[in-house]
């Protein structure tokens, strides 16, 4: 496992869900979106800090699978981890339980490190620090 995994929750709203009272199978790209934000959040590095230093993440690749449904109102817990770290590259890795510790998805997103003109880019090197401890170290 990673050494350190970031934790989020999300209330699921009546707008992530369809009229037979699941989350739409593409709101959880937003759900994930919302956690890599608070991720970088949490480490005093808004993704719009980033991005006034030309710095954005845009997804190039992304896999979502999808265990059970989860509905209104329950509460998701979405674990984030790195599982790349390299000059240009920065992938994640998700975990969501919901409030039964019932696994609801397993996924990842893969992103480059990009200038606004979406010029592939180095990664900063205060950032490359930061996210260092969220990179899996092994694959057990």
């Amino acid at each position: 496992m990673p050494d350190r995994i970031f934790r989020h929750q999300h209330r699921v709203t009546y707008s992530d869900c369809t009229l037979g009272n699941h989350v739409y199978y593409a709101r959880y790209l937003d759900i994930l979106e919302e956690v890599r934000g608070e991720f970088f959040r949490s480490l005093r590095l808004p993704l719009l800090t980033l991005q006034q230093e030309d710095t954005v993440f845009p997804v190039i690749e992304s896999r979502l699978e999808y265990i059970r449904a989860a509905r209104y109102d329950d509460v998701l817990t979405i674990g984030l981890w790195l599982t790349e770290l390299d000059r240009v590259r920065l992938n994640f890795g998700y975990h969501i339980d919901n409030q039964h510790n019932q696994s609801i998805l397993e996924g990842s997103t893969h992103h480059v490190c990009a200038t606004i003109a979406e010029n592939p880019k180095r990664m900063p090197g205060k950032l490359t620090e930061l996210l260092a401890p969220y990179l899996r170290t092994s694959s057990t």
